[in-house]
Order: structure tokens, then C-alpha cells, then sequence
């Protein structure tokens, strides 16, 4: 199911890695100070829907996602992962909610850690549940208050390895334990739950609590797999291989325009949904949503119809775009972190220009009996005045105040 991990090769000396270069979702998996101790690295809360769209504009190298939330919020989305990937921003998973995204989007290039991830990959789980577990809040560190039934699967094992109970009792603990809810699944809560001989469930009793978690160490393995990418990543490797993926349905486009970053000059990360929400006070906000709206419908219909664009002409769209704005090449990826857009959706803006130049040259045949650049001239020509201009007289006044072009647009 899974590739092998990415193993980029380092082609000049090895440049010292940031923090930002790995983002670490992580909350009662393992404490965030031993994640980086682990490696340089920014650790964020459990993952909640759109916070991976939150961090790809700011252009971390890789992502390890360990732990995130369910019932309480909205978990993290596969699209989210799949968008990271296209972004080429490689995501490690593993341990809990890592694991499970990890499984289910290996073929998609997300690579999965450790053993919790094996048995899910392999079949041996099935159940999201097995990770599940009660913990604290953010101001008590997200500390584990019961424990996930992996943990419960691999004590056993180890139990039965060590000698302290023998393979029909370890099934027993883990039956036990499987039907208790997660909430309440605790260590005395699981033993008392167990039919076992006095003599086991005393050896049980005394171990159990200090038995290694499956989950910390999967956990540690999933930062120091990412690290170990970021690190080689700014040594110079090139990034992943890029992946086909379907484009993002509406309503993950949405969540992205709320969720995702934009970066602020001092660094500083502002929610493109406040930037919106600023962008909707202005007096041109109705001229802006519909000019963007055309383009967007433009490009919806050229590849309703089929149109496709090559490299060249993207690499065009872009120029059109970032000429006229006076962004240098050197500036291109500040502009684009500006802009709430991280590699992926940039690229998708830009093949949206490319699409609505192509189907523009194309007007006259796309469609039956379609309008032609002369017809498109006229028309644009009389909406803004310029027709008059043509004529020798003068455009009103407002034509005159007026931008023509914006960008990327066909003079």
C-alpha cells in the first residue's frame, strides 16, 4: 500500500535545519519538549480540520502528523493531506490520527511510521477507535487520562514476549480492554475487566502501568522520519516527485480560503478569512468577487469542455500575472506566502489563467456558432467607454477613472 519513504540524498554540505522546516501536530502522543528535543521543529495542537491548509502557505519542508482530534471538532481532512503533497510539503504519519490518514493515503505518497501504522496498512486493525483515547486540555499539556487500545494490543504482546502472562491471557487483556469505552479505559479499569489466574494478574498489576506506549514510540519515530527529510530537504535534495490528485471539491476549496495563512512581511501569520472579511468593507469588493467570478467560471468551462494547457503556458499565465505586479522572481514566493497561496494553489491560480487565455483564443470554435475576438472587442470597447474614445469623442468621466486591465488579462 505505502512507498517507501523518500530518501532524498544530500548533494552539497548539510545546511542546519529550522524549526519551521517541520510542523509537528502532536498532544497526548508524546510531550511536545521531547519532540524537540527530538529535532528543530514548530509543534502545533492536535490537528483540527483546516489547520494543515492553515500552515502550507508558510512553506514548511515536511509535516508529521501524529495526533488529531475527533468528536469535539472536525478531524484533519484528506484533502488537507493530499493538498500538502501537491504543494510538495511531504507528509509523515504515524502513531494515531497520523496513522490512520496515513494508511488510508499512502498510494497518494503520505508516508506512514511505525507499528501502529503497520497494522492498519496490513489489515491487523480496522477500527479508528483503536487509537482513541481521553486526554487533558492544552493547559495541562494534553495529558493521556485513559488508555488506546493500541497501547493495550502491544503491552500484551510484550507481556506474553516477557513471560509474564501466556498468549491466551494476553488475548483476554485486549478483549477485555476492546470492550470497554475508550473514555474509561484505564489500567485497573482493563485488568478488573480480565479473567485471569491470581498469580498473572499480579505480575500484570505491577507492569502494566510502566509498560512502554506504542504510541510515544511511534510517535518519536514519525518526528525523527520527518526531521530526517526536512534536514536533507535543506541540504539541497529535491523535493518529492510531484502527485496526480483530483482537484479539491468546493467545499475543501472553502475551508482552505478560510483556514490557510497568510503571511505578513515581520513573518506573522494572518487567517485568510480575516482577510477576506476586510477585503468585503471595500467600495470595489462587488467588482473585484465579479471579475474574479468570470475568470473562475471561464476556467470551470474550458475544462468542462476538455481545454488543457501545457507547462509553457502556465509558465505564461504566470508572467502575465506577476509582471504587471512588479514581483521579481526572487520575491515570487514571498508574494505567494502574502497571499494566503502555498505551491499547490498557486499552481491551480495559474492554471486557471492558462485555461482562460486558452479558451478565450479558442471563442470562436469551443462553442457553436461562438463569438470571435472582434465581437469580444466591441463588446469590451462599449463597456468601458473606449469605443467613444475610438469614435474622437470622450469616454464619461467614471470610463475614464476606470481600470482597464488587470492582470493576466488580454489587451
Amino acid at each position: 500500500m505505502s512507498r517507501p519513504p523518500p530518501s532524498p540524498r544530500p548533494v552539497r554540505p548539510a545546511a542546519r535545519p529550522r524549526a519551521a522546516d517541520l510542523v509537528v501536530f502532536l498532544g497526548p502522543s508524546l510531550p511536545a519538549a521531547e519532540a524537540r528535543r527530538l529535532a528543530p521543529c514548530r509543534v502545533l495542537p492536535p490537528a483540527r480540520a483546516g489547520d494543515l491548509f492553515a500552515v502550507l502557505p508558510e512553506r514548511p519542508l515536511a509535516i508529521a502528523l501524529v495526533d488529531g482530534v475527533f468528536e469535539a471538532a472536525p478531524s484533519v481532512w484528506h484533502h488537507e493531506l493530499l493538498a500538502a503533497q501537491a504543494a510538495g510539503v511531504q507528509v509523515f504519519g504515524g502513531a494515531s490520527m497520523g496513522a490512520l490518514r496515513a494508511a488510508e493515503l499512502a498510494p497518494y505518497g503520505v508516508v506512514g511510521v511505525g507499528r501502529i501504522f503497520g497494522w492498519y496498512r496490513d489489515g491487523v486493525l480496522a477500527d479508528d477507535a483503536d487509537v482513541a483515547l481521553l486526554h487533558a486540555g492544552r493547559e495541562q499539556r494534553w495529558r493521556p487520562l485513559s488508555v488506546p487500545l493500541v497501547d493495550v494490543r502491544a503491552a500484551a504482546l510484550a507481556a506474553v514476549a516477557g513471560g509474564l502472562c501466556t498468549g491466551r491471557e494476553g488475548r483476554r487483556l485486549v478483549a477485555a480492554a476492546a470492550a470497554l469505552f475508550y473514555q474509561g479505559r484505564t489500567w485497573p479499569a482493563v485488568l478488573a475487566a480480565t479473567r485471569l489466574p491470581a498469580a498473572a494478574r499480579r505480575r500484570l498489576a505491577a507492569w502494566l502501568p510502566r509498560a512502554p506506549s506504542q504510541k510515544a514510540e511511534d510517535a518519536r519515530a514519525t518526528v525523527a522520519a520527518a526531521a530526517a527529510f526536512a534536514a536533507a530537504r535543506r541540504a539541497g535534495a529535491p523535493a518529492p516527485p510531484p502527485v496526480a490528485l483530483p482537484p479539491l471539491p468546493s467545499h475543501a476549496r472553502r475551508l482552505r480560503l478560510a483556514t490557510a495563512r497568510s503571511v505578513r512581511p515581520d513573518g506573522r501569520g494572518v487567517p485568510s478569512g480575516r482577510v477576506l472579511r476586510a477585503l468585503s468593507r471595500r467600495p470595489d469588493a462587488d467588482r473585484l468577487a465579479a471579475q474574479g467570478l468570470r475568470r473562475g467560471l471561464l476556467a470551470a468551462l474550458a475544462r468542462s469542455l476538455g481545454v488543457a494547457v501545457d507547462a509553457a503556458a502556465r509558465a505564461e499565465a504566470e508572467r502575465r500575472w506577476l509582471s504587471p505586479l512588479g514581483v521579481a522572481p526572487a520575491e515570487r514566493a514571498g508574494f505567494l506566502a502574502a497571499c494566503g497561496l502555498d505551491e499547490g494553489a498557486a499552481g491551480r491560480l495559474v492554471e486557471d489563467l492558462a485555461l482562460e487565455a486558452a479558451l478565450l483564443e479558442a471563442a470562436g470554435t469551443v462553442l457553436p456558432d461562438g463569438p470571435g475576438r472582434l465581437e469580444g472587442l466591441a463588446l469590451g470597447a462599449r463597456l468601458t467607454g473606449a469605443w467613444v474614445e475610438a469614435l474622437g469623442g470622450s469616454p464619461p468621466a467614471a470610463a475614464r477613472r476606470r481600470p482597464r486591465a488587470g492582470p493576466g488579462r488580454r489587451g
